[in-house]
């Protein structure tokens, strides 16, 4: 896997480790909402997080016009095959980027990703447009509706708001006028996550994720909102690497001299359908 360093960014290098999960942000969300979780994966598993075009280190450079050409330019970035087992995790509006930039990918490497993670997302094809103004204190009305710790300091930091209210603004332009154009399914295993107390993403919503994969595909109902994670994250996280982690011991890395460190390509073995219910 040959990668682009402005659009991903690694916390904690993991070279040698036998597997990767690729993150992919919410709306108005940067790669830094995954910092703190390298440190809670296993050694074994390297977390690398996508920073998408305008916003912090990256704010003079154009965000894609729609979530498909955002995919492009992720998909596009890959340009050889993953030498150890990758997947795909996308919260909120990172979902949709995960999911097409899988789709663009599929065509391009046989068996491309070991799994992709859906998180607190409608299914591509059940979403419709939130009828959103973008008026500012409709987008600030919004987010707080959301909930979460960044909901709660853009509603008491005013310079904060202004700062960050043109990035979340761009971002649900993008998802407000996203359509699903129907196409293969993926042929990975395909994992949604949402949280018990979401208003906005019901379990009943995430679990029609199944319907975009044959490799086998499961739902997990964590507690929490729709920033499940902030009150899930160690069962989210466990979930995620033990998945990865299913990958025969055959098909990982070895580390023999000469070899390339990225790791060795695989996939999951199809699994059924299943839907489970977690617990702090």
């Amino acid at each position: 896997m040959t990668t682009d360093r402005r659009l991903f960014r690694r916390f904690l290098p993991r070279p040698r480790a036998e597997a990767a999960v690729v993150c992919f942000p919410h709306a108005g969300g940067a790669s830094s909402a995954f910092h703190g979780w390298a440190e809670l994966l296993p050694e074994t598993v390297e977390l690398i997080a996508v920073q998408y075009p305008g916003r912090q280190d990256r704010f003079g450079d154009k965000m894609p016009a729609s979530i498909p050409e955002l995919a492009e330019t992720v998909a596009g970035s890959i340009t050889t095959p993953f030498r150890r087992p990758t997947a795909f995790f996308g919260h909120s509006m990172g979902a949709l980027v995960a999911f097409e930039a899988a789709r663009r990918l599929q065509p391009r490497f046989p068996s491309p990703l070991a799994a992709l993670f859906a998180s607190a997302c409608k299914a591509p094809a059940e979403r419709t447009p939130k009828g959103l103004d973008f008026g500012k204190e409709q987008l600030r009305e919004y987010i707080v509706d959301l909930g979460g710790s960044a909901a709660l300091a853009l509603q008491q930091d005013e310079e904060l708001w202004e700062v960050a209210a043109p990035v979340i603004e761009a971002d649900l332009r993008l998802t407000e006028s996203y359509r699903y154009t129907p196409g293969a399914p993926l042929t990975c295993p395909l994992i949604a996550f949402g949280g018990a107390q979401d208003r906005t993403v019901t379990p009943a919503d995430i679990a029609l994720w199944k319907e975009y994969a044959i490799g086998g595909a499961e739902v997990h109902v964590l507690e929490g909102g729709h920033f499940y994670f902030e009150d899930s994250l160690p069962q989210l996280l466990s979930a995620v690497a033990g998945a990865l982690l299913q990958v025969p011991s055959s098909h990982r890395w070895s580390g023999r001299p000469g070899s390339d460190p990225s790791g060795v390509s695989g996939v999951l073995p199809p699994g059924g359908v299943g839907v489970s219910r977690q617990a702090p």
